[in-house]
């Protein structure tokens, strides 16, 4: 789902009675409230979930087993950003310890700047967004391995 689909969307709401728009997309599910001071995206609980890529075990090959892995997905459509300011530090790096509501990156969306939090505690093995490239509702940004 692109911004632009997004934007008319919300412009949908302010311009009727409706106050909730609930979409299904490819997977990918958005929900829009209209609250009584303006327009409001939901974040509702995770419902993608980004395909595992599982290697198949040869034969008469013991299968170790994978530690789990937490994916943290965009809330929202947006640019992607690592950092608070472009000559800042990062919020984080792979191998930081993570705690449950710390800042892990900025996403823009409607020149607005959407702070988002880990929702997991434990240490961020693989960054999956470059810094300043766009992001799609529920598209997987950081895996941590839970602590």
């Amino acid at each position: 789902m692109e911004l632009d689909e997004i934007k008319e969307l919300m412009g949908l709401l302010k311009e009727t009675d409706v106050t909730e728009i609930q979409i299904e997309k490819e997977g990918i599910k958005l929900k829009i409230k209209r609250e009584k001071n303006g327009v409001q995206a939901d974040v509702p609980q995770v419902t993608v979930v980004p395909p595992r890529n599982e290697p198949v075990a040869a034969q008469g090959e013991a299968e170790v087993p994978e530690r789990p892995q937490h994916v943290v997905p965009a809330p929202i459509v947006g640019t992607f950003y690592r950092a608070p300011a472009p000559d800042a530090a990062p919020f984080v790096e792979v191998g930081s310890r993570i705690k449950k509501g710390q800042i892990l990156c900025i996403i823009e969306a409607m020149k607005l700047m959407n702070e988002i939090e880990s929702d997991a505690e434990g240490v961020i093995t693989k960054i999956l967004v470059e810094n300043g490239k766009p992001v799609e509702y529920g598209q997987a940004l950081f895996v941590v391995e839970p602590a």
